[in-house]
């Protein structure tokens, strides 16, 4: 796509100075399990789930297109317990829009989550086709899945974490998975076109409607810790979806996020959205821009975000990106605007601010330091600047000198480096994030 970036004739951003930074260290706590693959296997042999499957019987494993922390390996895993009780396990891609809401783009986005054929054992079925099950007492139609409705059994697997765009007892997890991604792009844009509501009331409700209609085995939840790593993998009954056990894992998933050390921040530069990051391109409970009505966050308040690139996993979907101020002329060239588009619309007015293209700004530096022109500080030198890879990772930060000042109390964090000059490319590119991790972590 072209969009004409800024371009500095006047050097209104080539003044700017960019202030030095120490390289800081956050510590959570960090339960993991070092065996996933077994833990998931453990789990499910402790139900009679597999053993109860009669030989040969078509299962089909729903998955998303989330950066889940090692989705391949707890889907191989599945796999590979399946077929020792005798079924014949297959995948299919649980997604809404995603991959352009096109067959072929939902299996390739599982494929760029190491999801392939090849590694998990398992074909990847992909279709658009679904089966309407039903609707609920208020009209709301339930859709799934024609494929993963015509197997045997259907286990669902995702990631349990709070929401971006609403707050509830059951947020994103099972529930989500079973209404929205098994309901594929006619159940996504259905629920999605009850908004807010939609998603904090209904999904539950839809998830269970699900459940009672069809052939769900379990879901298979994963919680991870601040750390972007698998914490723990709970086999749940099909009772359990929409239910209270998933309104406990979303509890316990919240207590294990990270979080920004501030409550205030001038600049926050991201290296990266993307999808597979969070559904949202940046989780809004860590940047604290959710930018819908009557839905406010309590994370960190930033008055200004550039975000410099979006990753090769998200295949030009930048959905999130209207949620950043600045941006570069390198993550405009990648839009893809047909898959961004059909996200946004199918996602509805949770999105509609979210698809926006930001200030457009020629190379990283330019970005950088638009944001701290704009930031509200007259003297450049007082603004409290922070530099993540993305929100998924913020164990490490980069940080001006004068932030330190305003970290919250009770954070862990620790000063790595000395100051360090806020270096740039001779191409106007910030050097990777994690060179610079690597020379003091």
């Amino acid at each position: 796509m072209q969009i004409q970036p800024f371009q500095d004739t006047s050097g209104l951003l080539s003044t700017v100075p960019l202030p030095d930074l120490v390289l800081l260290r956050q510590r959570f706590a960090r339960p993991r399990l070092h065996d996933v693959g077994g833990a998931v296997t453990a789990a499910l042999d402790a139900t009679e789930i597999a053993s109860g499957l009669p030989t040969g019987a078509r299962i089909a494993i729903a998955v998303g297109s989330r950066g889940v922390a090692e989705i391949a390996t707890i889907v191989r895993a599945l796999v590979a317990a399946l077929r020792r009780a005798g079924a014949e396990p297959f995948i299919v891609p649980a997604m809404g829009s995603h991959g352009g809401a096109t067959p072929e783009g939902q299996a390739e986005v599982l494929r760029s989550l190491g999801v392939t054929e090849e590694f998990t054992g398992a074909a990847i079925v992909s279709a658009l086709e679904v089966d309407r099950l039903g609707e609920l007492p208020n009209g709301l139609p339930v859709h799934i899945d024609r494929v993963a409705n015509a197997a045997d059994g259907i286990i669902v697997v995702n990631r349990v974490k709070p929401h971006t765009d609403f707050s509830a007892p059951i947020e994103s997890g099972l529930s989500k998975m079973t209404a929205i991604g098994l309901g594929k792009h006619a159940g996504a844009i259905t629920i999605h076109s009850w908004g807010v509501e939609g998603l904090s009331r209904q999904i539950p409700e839809v998830a269970k409607f699900v459940v009672a209609h069809t052939k769900i085995l379990c879901g298979v939840a994963v919680i991870e810790n601040a750390y972007d790593e698998v914490a723990d993998v709970v086999i749940v009954p099909p009772s359990g979806i929409g239910n209270e056990q998933e309104r406990e894992l979303t509890e316990q998933a919240r207590s294990m996020m990270a979080s920004l050390p501030w409550e205030d921040l001038d600049v926050l530069v991201i290296d990266k959205l993307g999808k597979n990051i969070s559904g949202a391109g940046m989780d809004t409970n860590i940047i604290g821009r959710i930018r819908i009505a009557d839905q406010k966050s309590t994370a960190a308040r930033i008055t200004n975000i550039a975000v410099l690139d979006v990753t090769d996993e998200s295949h030009g979907n930048a959905i999130g990106l209207g949620l950043a101020d600045f941006t570069t002329a390198r993550l405009a060239e990648k839009l893809d605007l047909q898959a961004l588009y059909i996200n946004c619309l199918t996602a509805g007015v949770i999105a509609m601010n979210s698809a926006k293209i930001p200030l457009t700004l020629a190379t990283d530096r330019e970005a950088v330091a638009a944001a701290i022109r704009c930031a509200g500080r007259p003297d450049f030198a007082q603004v409290r600047l922070a530099r993540i890879e993305n929100t998924l990772r913020l164990e490490y930060i980069l940080a001006s000198r004068n932030s330190l000042e305003q970290i919250r109390p009770g954070s862990h964090v620790e000063v790595l480096s000395p100051s360090l000059s806020f270096d740039v490319e001779p191409d106007g590119s910030l050097p990777p994030f994690e060179q610079i991790r690597a020379r003091y972590a």
